[in-house]
């Protein structure tokens, strides 16, 4: 038995404050701290190449994930598929991630605060093509030494899959059902 084992529940850090030390800690260092901030439910090849792109601009990589209630502003009520608690546990088991969090102060209306940002301080904050319009993008430069915008990195999103599993499943199901006198 390996003695080198990674204990993946201590790279979640929920706490704001303790993610804060442990990132300054890391800057007395020297080491750069990379930040991004997703919903990564369904985590898919285009999200790990994503998140192996991020850890290349930096030495520590803290992502962001989406609260359950977030995702239902961003998404509408049927999503996420997965809880928070679970979608920051595949995260942890990703080796390029250091440490994953919650995300959850988001207005009603969906505006994001930016209270990682604000806590945290990353040298470097990654996002992908099209996911914050530019005066947004002007407001984590704020709070971040440089942002990086990356290409999304696969053609698969959850969303898509999300509604093909709806039109290739349920569409069919509801006429099965229409046709045989069910509904």
């Amino acid at each position: 038995m390996s003695t080198n084992t990674i204990d993946y529940a201590k790279k979640i850090v929920l706490d704001y404050d303790k993610l804060a030390k442990l990132c300054k800690a890391y800057q007395e260092l020297e080491h750069k701290i990379i930040c991004t901030i997703g919903s990564w439910d369904q985590l898919h090849v285009g999200h790990v190449r994503y998140l192996l792109k991020a850890r290349e601009h930096g030495d520590i990589l803290v992502v962001g994930a989406d609260s359950d209630r977030a995702i239902k502003l961003y998404k509408g009520p049927y999503r996420p598929l997965n809880p928070q608690i679970e979608r920051l546990e595949m995260l942890s088991y990703q080796e390029c991630v250091n440490f994953a969090t919650v995300v959850d102060d988001v207005t009603d209306d969906g505006k994001w605060q930016y209270g990682l940002l604000d806590c945290i301080r990353p040298n470097v904050f990654i996002a992908v093509t099209d996911s914050y319009p530019e005066d947004q993008l002007n407001q984590i430069r704020e709070r971040c030494g440089e942002v990086v915008v990356l290409s999304r990195q696969a053609e698969t999103s959850s969303s898509s899959l999300f509604h093909k599993a709806m039109k290739d499943f349920l569409a069919p199901m509801a006429e099965f059902m229409k046709k045989s006198g069910l509904v």
